[in-house]
């Protein structure tokens, strides 16, 4: 199936540069910005899109000029890296994601002098270099509590996670939505009278390309009655819709349930705008953005920084967040501006199928995580996770 295969962008060697003219008349060059990616590369519709969004953004408002790098294997990461700061034209070179640590390690130190940044590190400690992280636990609790109480209302007892590689990042994705999902089923409960029950089903797949195994491990766990479907495996999202889609079709239903859960980027708008329920976004387009601009009006700082619901890096998807991203849609190839109104109007009809206490009660968790109240689990490490396993069960 062809359903929702995206138009991948040719990678961009120099783009945009960008020429600020002061008072004086005398041409100031813009700032350069190297962007090394992971072997995902643009076209997943998540994490690796933000990060372009983010980086395009600077282009346009900020005037800098940019280079992407593509990383074609994990063996490219410390070349990569190494290229461009060797080469000395870069103010800031940001690494997107995880896997490329170890490599920018060993390259803040062989260069001193240069300014770095990296996406979903924050243990380096290197003095050249500005670590941004994020506090996913805290918003996969949102959805883990939303998805436990609406498959509950629908009468499914199973909620399920396709994950991707088992790293250390991804244990704080489950570790929240296994909270959630104990708080939903409690809420439930107590404003039902019932008790739902609601189970996990979870999968770390091993991958973050590999569509074809996010549809398998989504098409397993719906054999089993999932209500419900976390993508947190960035380009495996598009086989976890392919295989909900594929299993409402058997029903002759066009609508959820079952849903997905879109992450990263708002993703509400994939499948017609009712068949994600909601997304956790993670901004890392924000995080890229703010990397730059720090270098641009020269406040630059290294160290890490932390963003979460309290400063607009993490947040359950909402209807404004819908419109927005129709755009990136758009922009994407995967939607058109004919599908504004009929994925607009589907999103509408299925938030209002879900009884409003639902939506009332996400509101209350995120207020109780914002003040503190609710304190949610945040797993690091085989060991921490496997404790948070037995406190929150399947």
């Amino acid at each position: 199936m062809k359903l929702f295969r995206i138009k991948v962008a040719a990678i961009l060697i120099a783009i945009l540069g960008l020429v600020a003219v002061p008072l004086s008349g005398v041409a100031l060059a813009a700032s350069k910005v190297a962007l090394v990616l992971d072997v995902g590369g643009r076209g997943d519709l998540s994490f690796n899109d933000m990060g372009f969004k983010g980086a395009d953004e600077a282009v346009q408002k900020l005037g800098v000029e940019l280079v992407e790098i593509q990383s074609n294997s994990a063996a490219d990461y410390l070349p990569n890296l190494q290229n461009a700061a060797r080469s000395g034209d870069f103010d800031i070179i940001i690494a997107v994601g995880f896997l490329l640590a170890d490599s920018m390690a060993e390259v803040a130190d062989q260069f001193p002098d240069q300014k770095f940044g990296i996406i979903d590190v924050t243990w380096l400690g290197k003095p050249n270099l500005m670590e941004i992280g994020y506090e996913e636990n805290k918003g996969s609790a949102l959805v883990g509590a939303l998805g436990a109480m609406t498959a509950a209302h629908y009468g499914y007892d199973k909620i399920g996670v396709v994950l991707g590689i088992e790293i250390p990042v991804l244990y704080k994705f489950e570790a929240g939505y296994r909270y959630g999902m104990h708080w939903g089923n409690a809420k439930y409960a107590e404003v039902t009278g019932k008790n739902p029950g609601v189970g996990l089903l979870w999968n770390y797949t091993g991958t973050f390309s590999d569509i074809a195994k996010g549809k398998a491990a989504t098409d397993a766990m719906l054999a089993q009655g999932a209500g419900m479907i976390y993508n947190v495996a960035g380009p495996l999202g598009i086989g976890d819709l392919e295989a909900i889609t594929e299993h409402l079709e058997a029903q002759g239903k066009s609508a959820g349930p079952p849903f997905m859960i879109g992450v990263d980027a708002n993703q509400d708008y994939l499948g017609d705008g009712h068949r994600v329920l909601a997304s956790m976004m993670k901004r890392v387009d924000f995080g890229v953005y703010s990397a730059i601009e720090s270098v641009v009006n020269g406040s630059f700082k290294a160290g890490v920084k932390i963003l979460g619901p309290g400063n607009g890096g993490i947040a359950i998807s909402r209807r404004q967040d819908l419109a927005d991203f129709i755009d990136f849609g758009i922009k994407g190839g995967v939607i058109t501006e004919a599908d504004r109104g009929p994925i607009t109007a589907n999103w509408d009809a299925m938030r209002a199928g879900i009884p409003s206490w639902i939506w009332d009660a996400v509101d209350e968790l995120e207020a109780k995580i914002s003040s503190g109240e609710a304190e949610i689990p945040c797993g690091w490490c085989p060991d921490t996770i496997g404790d948070i396993r037995n406190q929150y069960p399947d």
